[in-house]
C-alpha cells in the first residue's frame, strides 16, 4: 500500500525542517487546516502558526487545501492571507490539481502536509508530491474520521517511525 505510506511522518508542522524540502526541490506546500495547523473547529490561530506559515511563505507558496465547506475555513484563509481550495473531497485528486496551479507549481515540486493517510497522504501520493504526515492537533474530530484513524494506526505501525523533531523557532530571527 504505497499509496498510503507518507514520505516523512512528523509530530507538528512546525517541526518540519525546510531547509531539507528546499533541498529536495520543493517550491510548493498543500497544507490541510483542519487538525493540521489548527484544532478541528478552532477558528483563532495561535500566534507560533501564524508566524510559522509567515515564515514559511518567504521560502515556499502555499494553498489551504481543505475537504471542510464552512465559512470558518474562508476566514482563517483570509486571516493567514493564504489562497484556500475548500470542499477539496480528498482523496480524489482534483483540489490537489487546482491548488497546484492556484500556486504555479508542479506536483513534484510540491509537498502535501496533512493528518490523515486517506485523504492528505493518499491524495498527494496519487499526484506524485512529496506527502508529509504530522500528528492530529486534537482527538475530537468526526464519527467517520475517528473510526479511519482506528485503520491509520493499525496500517502506520509497520510505517515509517514518527520522527519528534525539536521545534525550530524560526519566527524570532
Amino acid at each position: 500500500m504505497t499509496f498510503l505510506r507518507p514520505s516523512q511522518r512528523i509530530a507538528d508542522v512546525r517541526g518540519i525542517d525546510l531547509d531539507a524540502l528546499e533541498a529536495t526541490g520543493v517550491r510548493g506546500l498543500l497544507i490541510d487546516l483542519d487538525n493540521t495547523i489548527l484544532p478541528r473547529d478552532t477558528s483563532v490561530v495561535p500566534d507560533d502558526i501564524a508566524a510559522w506559515i509567515a515564515v514559511v511563505g518567504n521560502r515556499f507558496r502555499i494553498c489551504l487545501v481543505s475537504n471542510n465547506w464552512h465559512e470558518r475555513v474562508r476566514e482563517v484563509a483570509a486571516e493567514l492571507r493564504l489562497p484556500l481550495v475548500a470542499r477539496a473531497v480528498k482523496p480524489l485528486p482534483f483540489a490537489f490539481i487546482k491548488a497546484l496551479r492556484t500556486i504555479d507549481v508542479r506536483a513534484r515540486q510540491s509537498a502535501v502536509i496533512g493528518d490523515q493517510i486517506f485523504t492528505d497522504v493518499a491524495g498527494g501520493n496519487l499526484i506524485g508530491a512529496m506527502t508529509i504526515m504530522v500528528d492530529p492537533l486534537s482527538s475530537a474530530d468526526l464519527w467517520h474520521t475517528l473510526l479511519l484513524r482506528r485503520l491509520e494506526a493499525r496500517i502506520m505501525r509497520h510505517e515509517l517511525p514518527k520522527v519528534v523533531a525539536s521545534v525550530k523557532d524560526e519566527t524570532c530571527k
